[in-house]
């Protein structure tokens, strides 16, 4: 596989993972553990596909220059730094939330997921604006 598809493959990977994040979210909230179970698990296989995706990427094909207009680099960089940080941030969230749902810690497992939801959200989503930005502007 060329590295040319994979920012393609990645924003798909991200935009799955804010679907599967949202339908998890949506089943917990009407009490389907079940689904909300199935949809984690799914964001969490889908995100890291996602990282291992990134990094081969960026390892093959280093780094591509955002080319738009000056306006909307002030604009590009802002996502991109408060994703990047965020992304960074995520990684750990995402694993103490799912350990202690596995774990059944579920006292501990909200509080945490409220805070991870949207984040995680945020970071998938605004993995999807970056690359639009980067690949179609």
């Amino acid at each position: 596989m060329s590295a040319s598809v994979l920012p393609t493959l990645n924003a798909c990977l991200n935009a799955t993972a804010a679907v599967a994040i949202l339908t998890g979210v949506l089943a917990i909230r009407r009490r389907r553990v079940a689904v909300h179970r199935a949809a984690m698990l799914t964001a969490f296989a889908v995100s890291t596909a996602f990282l291992v995706s990134y990094l081969v990427y960026h390892y093959q094909a280093g780094s591509k220059r955002f080319e738009g207009p000056g306006w909307l680099r002030v604009v590009y960089l802002a996502i991109l730094l408060t994703h990047t940080v965020l992304a960074v941030a995520i990684v750990p969230l995402v694993v103490t939330t799912l350990y202690r749902a596995l774990t059944r810690q579920f006292a501990r497992h909200v509080p945490l997921a409220r805070w991870t939801f949207p984040l995680w959200l945020y970071v998938s989503v605004t993995g999807v604006v970056v690359y639009w930005m980067l690949y179609h502007e």
